[in-house]
């Protein structure tokens, strides 16, 4: 099987080192096997993504000496894959509306003296999973603001048990119960991350997906996604993160030091390169 893989950044700033290292090790995976080398703009969240950051992401990876395949996947032009997928687990009955805010859903964690807390802190409650037929109703046809989450429970009475291989973890069983009932839409950003990345992964063929280790745990969702909508299932390698010298990850909110930045001072790519431990 012929490896294909993917860099897949969001354009909300310019790349830093964390970035290049991982776009480098996806690269290099597929350079590796003789594979295919992809590169894709998650920019389905129109808040915080800006088209001036999906040309300075072009120049940095070009800077690097990295090459990939024309055309450069844009996923705020391909919406349609999304809400086709969002219709077909509709049909399944494993999609629910959830009108809570953060702040009803703050209150009701308080009211029941906390909340399961999974990977990324407290799982949500399931406030509206129960919510009565007519009142969903009602509020829906009267435009209420909502968010649409997976009835996860629900998915995996479908599934079955399942499982994911990963190059570091070996076989790992699905947990997405963990995760509790994850957003896959809203008003504002028709797909989560959750659903565009799993769909872009399926229709690019990708067969190993490479991304930080932070993702790790978002895999379980993934997996179930995949299972409930016939997607293919690539293998993955969570690769640990590439940290400050006092141990702090390093991100866009920390002020890490970007590509453009170390360009602009006469760094050496080449050396840049080296640095991070790819040829």
């Amino acid at each position: 099987m012929t490896v294909v893989t993917r860099f897949a950044p969001s354009p909300t700033g310019r790349l830093h080192k964390g970035h290049a290292f991982s776009a480098l090790f996806a690269w290099s995976r597929a350079r590796a096997a003789g594979g295919r080398f992809l590169l894709r703009i998650e920019d389905i969240d129109a808040g915080r993504c800006r088209d001036e950051f999906v040309g300075g992401i072009l120049e940095d990876l070009a800077w690097l000496g990295l090459s990939w395949e024309e055309p450069v996947r844009r996923q705020s032009r391909h919406m349609e894959d999304c809400a086709g997928a969002l219709a077909r687990l509709g049909e399944m009955g494993v999609l629910y509306p959830c009108f809570c805010t953060r702040r009803d859903i703050a209150a009701e964690i308080a009211r029941a003296g906390g909340a399961p807390h999974g990977p990324d802190g407290p799982v949500y409650p399931g406030i509206c999973r129960s919510m009565p037929a007519e009142e969903r109703a009602r509020r829906l046809a009267s435009g209420e603001a909502h968010a649409l989450r997976l009835d996860v429970a629900k998915g995996l009475a479908l599934s079955g048990p399942l499982s994911w291989e990963d190059e570091r973890a070996g076989t790992v069983a699905a947990d997405p119960l963990s995760l509790g009932d994850v957003v896959l839409a809203r008003k504002e950003m028709p797909a989560s991350y959750h659903l565009a990345v799993t769909l872009d992964d399926h229709l690019q063929g990708v067969t190993l997906v490479t991304r930080g280790e932070d993702l790790f745990h978002a895999t379980h969702v993934h997996r179930l996604l995949q299972a409930l909508l016939g997607l293919s299932t690539p293998r993955w390698h969570h690769h640990a993160l590439l940290r400050a010298a006092d141990g702090t990850r390093l991100a866009k909110r920390e002020g890490a030091p970007t590509l453009a930045s170390m360009r602009a001072a006469g760094v050496d790519p080449a050396a840049l390169r080296r640095g991070l431990g790819f040829p």
